[in-house]
């Protein structure tokens, strides 16, 4: 049976692109996979999530909503007076797709309570509605610095509320140069959270080439 890997994060900016792509890279040694994007705001000059992810990946993107204000979905598409489709209908695409992939893998807008459509449906409902009939693993991803204990506890709490167990936690945007909180926080994210710490992702590695990012991503993963 398909699986579907719905990639959440603790914040804005942590890494989530980066770390779907390297999901998707990963899932893609053992089978078929595609990654969707269900809503992009702040589109600028055509750049998009989704674009990125293929470019770093040669993967299959699919983007079901843009936006062009770079603020919460449902914030910018009543600024921009346009209706978005309910997170309903998001899973019903994506569970055609895992019709014909081993693997979907779906990256979320912000964070985990971020809404994604006018109706206050979440990346955490998307996940949820899909789980009620394909394996579905959530991956939070977190960023390094400090307070990410903080986001990433409650963040994975939330998930547990709605009877997910998540799969587990991406470090994003690692520096070159840790400092204390950040070392501290890579040994503590799993003792709050209770889940493994599956990769830990350099900063900068988005700016990589597609053959570079290809030939450096299996060293990120534990």
């Amino acid at each position: 049976m398909s699986r579907i890997v719905v990639v959440t994060g603790t914040s804005t900016g942590v890494g989530k692109t980066v770390a779907t792509a390297a999901l998707a890279l990963r899932a893609a040694g053992s089978g078929t996979v595609t990654v969707v994007k269900p809503v992009q705001t702040g589109i600028v000059d055509g750049d998009s999530d989704a674009g990125e992810v293929h470019r770093l990946t040669g993967c299959g993107v699919q983007e079901y909503t843009a936006l062009d204000e770079p603020l919460a979905p449902d914030t910018a598409a009543r600024r921009q007076g346009v209706r978005i489709p309910p997170v309903a209908e998001y899973a019903d695409r994506i569970r055609v797709l895992a019709e014909f992939h081993d693997t979907v893998v779906v990256e979320g807008a912000g964070g985990l309570l971020v809404r994604l459509d006018t109706d206050g449906g979440t990346i955490l409902d998307l996940a949820a509605e899909l789980a009620e009939t394909l394996p579905v693993e959530v991956v939070v991803v977190a960023g390094p610095q400090l307070g990410t204990l903080n986001h990433a506890e409650l963040t994975v709490g939330a998930i547990r509320a709605r009877g997910l167990e998540p799969a587990g936690v991406v470090i994003g945007a690692w520096p070159a140069e840790p400092g204390l909180a950040e070392r501290c926080n890579a040994e503590d994210l799993p003792r709050v959270t209770g889940l493994p710490v599956l990769a830990t992702i350099p900063a900068g590695v988005g700016t990589l080439d597609r053959e570079a990012f290809r030939e450096q991503s299996p060293t990120w993963f534990a």
